[in-house]
């Protein structure tokens, strides 16, 4: 970078040589002398000579000519006043202050409004193996007076494969507390999970109490006519035990079609 032509050149300029064109600037209302920066910026100098160009014209102004030229004489030319030598920079003995990395903010937990609900702890499930405990007791009880109603209403042995396998046979009894039994535990499942829709869960409440409600009764039958040693059952509760697996067959199928029915 070079500087402006100054006097019919591009050299870089004496201070002398400069100081006509400084004095010649432009200056804004209300400053007496150009700033050190604009020197730097007109004249393409550097900052030493800037400040030696500022402090002569400053100098310059402080002391006027005397007049000392005869009449018709142009003014001989102003003595030049050395500048003043720029005083050392003498470096600052304190330590450059350490710059500390900033602390990250603590994270505050967000203060939830007073009528925001708060929501439950997850529960934990209960357990369930103790049902199994009841159940044994209940399951000898509740077969053998199923099975014993069965006899006493004309369910015996049978063979269900004639023809086929002769040899094979079984106590059609059985059907009674696999099919009442059963169908009355699965029903009440299904009523008290909530997971299935609004039909199925109200056809699987009064079908699970009505299971549980007919096996009662079987129950009460059985031991009943057993103890008065009866041989058979009157024909009302034959009639009744006998109508048992097919009922049992039309809810579980009834069931089944509503649990996977959407309301």
């Amino acid at each position: 970078m070079t500087a402006p032509t100054i006097n019919g050149t591009r050299y870089p300029q004496p201070i002398e040589d400069l100081l006509p064109a400084a004095r010649d600037l432009d200056l804004p209302d209300g400053e007496a002398f150009p700033s050190r920066n604009r020197l730097m910026r007109e004249f393409r100098i550097g900052a030493p000579k800037a400040g030696e160009l500022l402090a002569l014209l400053k100098t310059m102004s402080a002391a006027p000519l005397a007049d000392t030229t005869a009449p018709g004489t142009p003014d001989p030319a102003p003595a030049l006043a050395a500048p003043e030598p720029a005083p050392p920079v003498v470096p600052d003995p304190t330590p450059a202050p350490e710059i500390t990395p900033p602390t990250p903010p603590v994270e505050v937990a967000p203060v939830s409004r007073p009528d925001t609900p708060t929501p439950p702890a997850p529960a934990r499930s209960a357990v369930v193996w103790p049902v199994v405990l009841l159940a044994l007791p209940a399951f000898v009880a509740i077969w053998s007076g199923w099975v014993g109603l069965g006899g006493l209403t004309g369910f015996g042995i049978v063979h269900p494969l004639p023809g086929i396998w002769d040899s094979f046979s079984i106590n059609s009894a059985i059907t009674l507390p696999i099919g009442v039994e059963t169908y009355g535990a699965y029903a009440l499942y299904v009523w008290l999970s909530g997971r299935v829709p609004d039909r199925a869960r109200t056809f699987a409440k009064w079908s699970a109490l009505g299971s549980l409600a007919i096996g009662a009764l079987g129950q009460v039958a059985y031991h009943l006519l057993e103890a008065a040693g009866v041989t058979s059952a009157p024909w009302w509760i034959t009639t009744a035990v006998a109508c048992l697996p097919v009922a049992v067959l039309g809810m579980g199928a009834a069931l089944a079609h509503l649990v996977r029915t959407q309301d």
